[in-house]
């Protein structure tokens, strides 16, 4: 089995980007710039926020994180991010998900111009990915498929087994890997025989939130498995694949922590360097 090391292969393309970002501070006379938006202390979202922060300062992208109270009103948010919309220095925006029930996710995501959707979340640039249009990618699917072209495979011709359909990861992965050449099955928690299509996956993508769902009999001997889950269980961080098990008949296997994760700070770092150079390149 071998490990698709997502910490190696991140840290090795954001020190390319910071070599071209050096290079573009020279010609541009400014750095790229990533506000970011934390609504409350959920700690899982204080870590990521904190981890984005670190591949910023390590790349050589200005940003700025605002902490905001639990109770901030839609008004309040919305106010900032039109701020942020309009203010030329301002190369992409960010806001942590998830942020509280009192406000209207769907509509804020929106509310970010497209222009500096670093996470790739607006719906013109999802809609732009379906039509296989030139656009941002979401941070996770755009990581998870250069880690598996970091590691030349080719997933052209492949049974694609997605567990998940958020908007997040398991649709616009979907979509990837199909522009690609796989065939692809999203499975959720509607479906009747999960372990009937995962076991058929030559490469399957674990993106249920569900602690450890995979298991080794669930998974097709010499199967591609990538695990998107980020579960804490009993102080310990683990994945949505039981990664001892299905270790023993995987080709390749991505572990939790240090394998998506990284790659989709990177692919954070990536999107906001491209809405960045269209922004001084106009």
């Amino acid at each position: 089995m071998i490990l698709l090391d997502g910490a190696k292969v991140a840290n090795e393309r954001n020190l390319m980007l910071k070599d071209m970002i050096d290079k573009d501070l020279v010609k541009y006379h400014r750095a790229p710039s990533l506000s970011i938006i934390l609504v409350g202390e959920n700690p899982a979202s204080q870590s990521y926020v904190k981890g984005k922060g670190k591949a910023c300062k390590l790349v050589g992208i200005n940003h700025q994180l605002y902490n905001l109270k639990d109770d901030v009103t839609e008004e309040e948010l919305s106010n900032l991010i039109e701020k942020l919309n309009q203010d030329e220095s301002v190369d992409g925006i960010l806001l942590q998900l998830p942020i509280p029930k009192h406000l209207n996710e769907a509509k804020l995501i929106d509310l970010i111009s497209k222009d500096k959707d670093a996470d790739g979340f607006h719906v013109i640039n999802q809609g732009y990915l379906y039509q296989k249009k030139p656009t941002i990618y979401p941070a996770t699917p755009k990581g998870i498929m250069t880690l598996l072209k970091a590691y030349d495979i080719d997933v052209s011709g492949m049974d694609a087994v997605i567990i998940g359909r958020s908007n997040i990861v398991g649709f616009p992965i979907a979509r990837l890997l199909m522009d690609a050449g796989a065939t692809i099955t999203v499975c959720h928690r509607q479906t009747k025989d999960l372990a009937y299509h995962t076991k058929n996956a030559d490469i399957l993508i674990a993106s249920a939130g569900r602690a450890e769902l995979v298991t080794k009999d669930m998974v097709k001997p010499g199967a591609i498995v990538v695990d998107v889950g980020v579960n804490r269980v009993d102080g310990k961080l683990v994945g949505d694949v039981h990664f001892e098990g299905v270790s023993e008949v995987a080709s390749y296997l991505s572990p939790v922590p240090r394998g998506v994760g990284p790659m989709t700070i990177n692919a954070l770092m990536e999107n906001t360097y491209e809405l960045y150079l269209k922004h001084v390149q106009k």
